[in-house]
């Protein structure tokens, strides 16, 4: 008896178009925050029926990918289906869960930097320590924030694990709106400093040790003065 041979499945034109469409938002060409073709432009350049690019573009509203706004159009909300999965579950989750998921990341990251940074890495780490110490009196807290949380996104990028690069940019987002909250006393200021130094030290010297610590002091020192602005 010869062996039965399954039937080849051919995705719908539907299917090919989320594909199509998908492409078109992970590689930039539709880059976040733009307001995309309306209907009838992508009916026109991709030759498919109206009903098909509705079904493609509710699918991709449905991943979190575009954001259908009544009388507006859509708009691309996020590269990736995991930046937006990621980013509803922080969003919902209590913040000493983000924080303490945070710290797993940051400390495993901060020891694969300092094991496979390269000297780009560090040149670039030193450059927003600078940055960071000439804004420090600052009264914008918004542009303090910001290059902290560029900052860790470094380290993170340095360990050269793309996947985990991903994961950590969700979580840095939600951090960051609650630390842009927080009012930092003088003394802890100087100490979150002084930490994120330490940190760049020891990847420098490649010491996976010591910037494991630091990375895990740090988010400590984040998470106390958190609690104490409450």
């Amino acid at each position: 008896m010869n062996d039965l041979r399954a039937p080849r499945r051919v995705a719908s034109l539907a299917a090919q178009l989320v594909d199509t469409l998908r492409e078109q938002i992970a590689s930039g060409a539709w880059p976040v925050g733009m307001r995309i073709p309306p209907e009838h432009e992508l009916v026109k350049q991709l030759g498919v029926g109206r009903t098909t690019v509705r079904e493609a573009l509710g699918a991709l509203v449905h991943l979190g990918l575009l954001e259908a706004r009544k009388g507006d159009g859509t708009y691309v909300r996020t590269s990736s289906e995991m930046h937006s999965v990621l980013m509803r579950r922080a969003s919902s989750s209590r913040r000493r869960d983000v924080l303490e998921l945070r710290a797993v990341l940051e400390e495993y990251a901060s020891g694969l930097a300092a094991s496979r940074r390269t000297e780009d890495d560090l040149a670039r780490l030193w450059h927003l320590l600078d940055e960071a110490k000439a804004i420090a009196d600052s009264p914008e807290i918004d542009a303090i924030v910001e290059v902290d949380a560029r900052f860790h996104q470094e380290v993170v990028s340095a360990g050269g694990n793309p996947l985990l690069t991903e994961v950590y940019d969700v979580l840095s987002v939600a951090v960051t709106e609650q630390i842009g909250r927080t009012l930092w006393p003088s003394a802890t200021a100087a100490e979150h400093t002084l930490l994120h130094r330490r940190l760049v030290e020891a990847i420098a010297a490649e010491d996976e040790v010591g910037a494991r610590h630091c990375a895990t002091e740090i988010v400590k020192l984040t998470e106390a003065g958190m609690e104490r602005s409450e």
